[in-house]
């Protein structure tokens, strides 16, 4: 029996693989043109329906082609889709665009239609031509081409980096959401429980194989702790990669029954990150994008404002929602059961500036939006994450100070502007922060 690692990666793999949906179009299309030989052979086929043999093998045959054609040419679209994502985007967002369920649609119809089409070619006969299914074919033609055009518009539109920031963006907060709401589900108690250190036994779990935390059962480990009376604490968080032989677990308690190999099957690792269980990798993928366009190559600051846009709006999200360090889940009665590592504030809002203060600090356009971006946030978070905002103002001063050494270039940077440059001067300087 698989484990849950394995079922879960057997997903990801599904769900990132372009073959398997239009392979199943394909399955269908043979079944359908089945079902449509039997249907004409009821008898019930309309008279305004009928072909002869010579008019429905040219439609089919033009059909069969004409569906290779267009197999051919949304690959060649794919193509030069990865090409433009890993040269002016991030190859981090390939991982979310092999999962979109229209490109997949399309396939599947395409190859569908096609073995639908050829299926009828094999069984006309001079006396005998499957009309419903010529009929039909055509239908699937006209879908197929409505499908293309959407298709098109829309990878046409979506491949914008502002509208893939705004994509981003809400499925990560989707899945931190998510990943909120089955904590508190599965957490009956109150926060702030203490994790008991009584220095008793204390059992490594380690990995077999390296590879990069994708995501925990915790429902899984949770039961597990409960049935041997133990504690389990995790000591990774998602999106670690980690050598063979590292720790993953530690199982406080005597658990002499538990195999180490039933942790290891809930803790699902691969070759990178994904963001199932991992609302940092999409602002990890934000980030990457934002810097691309501050590149010496690229140089398209306006990007990066626009990418900080969705950052801010991000953070400002989070900013409004409970962030442990730690996740401690109980049983009924206040025991713990499972520690499983969280992200603090500090650790999103040092993921989302670092680098883009690093390597935007020449520009003005950064420099004013990035500040904006700051004190907006000292006046919205709670008291207690305000320190953590005013580190990176004041890491911001420094690099500006670094980098403009002309007191009116400087005095310039320091102007908090929501637009970069252009949204006019407001009382949002670093001074009025402090």
């Amino acid at each position: 029996m698989l484990s849950w690692a394995s079922r879960f990666r057997l997903r990801q793999y599904v769900r990132a693989s372009l073959w398997i949906v239009p392979l199943l179009g394909l399955v269908l299309g043979v079944v359908l043109a089945e079902c449509a030989i039997a249907a004409h052979r009821s008898a019930w086929v309309p008279p305004g329906w009928h072909y002869s043999a010579t008019t429905a093998s040219g439609v089919l045959s033009a059909i069969v082609g004409a569906m290779i054609g267009l197999l051919g040419f949304v690959v060649t679209i794919g193509v030069l889709v990865v090409q433009q994502a890993t040269g002016t985007l991030s190859p981090r967002y390939m991982r979310l665009w092999y999962r979109d369920r229209l490109q997949k649609a399309v396939l599947a119809t395409f190859t569908g239609t096609f073995a639908f089409a050829f299926s009828l070619l094999r069984k006309i006969e001079p006396d005998d031509v499957p009309d419903l299914g010529v009929t039909l074919a055509g239908i699937g033609v006209a879908v197929s081409l409505v499908l293309l055009l959407v298709y098109l518009n829309r990878f046409t539109h979506n491949l914008r980096p502002v509208a893939i920031a705004d994509l981003v963006r809400r499925m990560g907060l989707n899945v931190l959401d998510q990943a909120l709401t089955a904590a508190r589900a599965a957490t009956p108690t109150e926060t702030g429980i203490a994790v008991p250190d009584d220095g008793g036994p204390v059992n490594p779990v380690r990995a077999e194989r390296g590879g990069a935390i994708q995501a925990f059962h915790v429902s899984g480990l949770r039961a597990v702790a409960l049935r041997h009376d133990c504690v389990l604490v995790v000591t990774h968080r998602i999106g670690d990669f980690v050598p063979p032989g590292t720790v993953l677990v530690e199982v406080r308690g005597d658990t002499p029954g538990l195999d180490p190999r039933l942790l290891l099957g809930m803790i699902a690792t691969g070759a990178e990150r994904t963001i199932d269980q991992d609302p940092a990798f999409a602002l990890r993928v934000l980030v990457d994008i934002a810097v691309r366009a501050l590149s010496p190559a690229v140089n398209d600051p306006t990007t990066a404002v626009q990418l900080l846009d969705h950052i801010d709006a991000f953070l400002h999200t989070i900013a409004r929602v409970e962030l442990p360090d730690r996740h401690v889940l109980a049983d009924d009665r206040g025991r713990p059961l499972l520690v499983v590592p969280g992200r603090t504030w500090e650790d999103y809002l040092e993921l989302a500036v670092t680098e883009i203060r690093e390597y935007g600090a020449g520009s003005l356009q950064i420099c004013r939006r990035l500040r904006a971006v700051l004190n907006g946030l000292s006046t919205t978070v709670s008291a207690e994450r305000v320190p953590a905002v005013r580190k990176e103002l004041s890491l911001l001063d420094a690099a500006v100070q670094h980098k403009f050494h002309d007191p009116a270039h400087r005095a310039l940077a320091r102007t908090a502007d929501r637009q970069g440059i252009g949204g006019g001067r407001r009382p949002e300087t670093a001074e009025s922060a402090d």
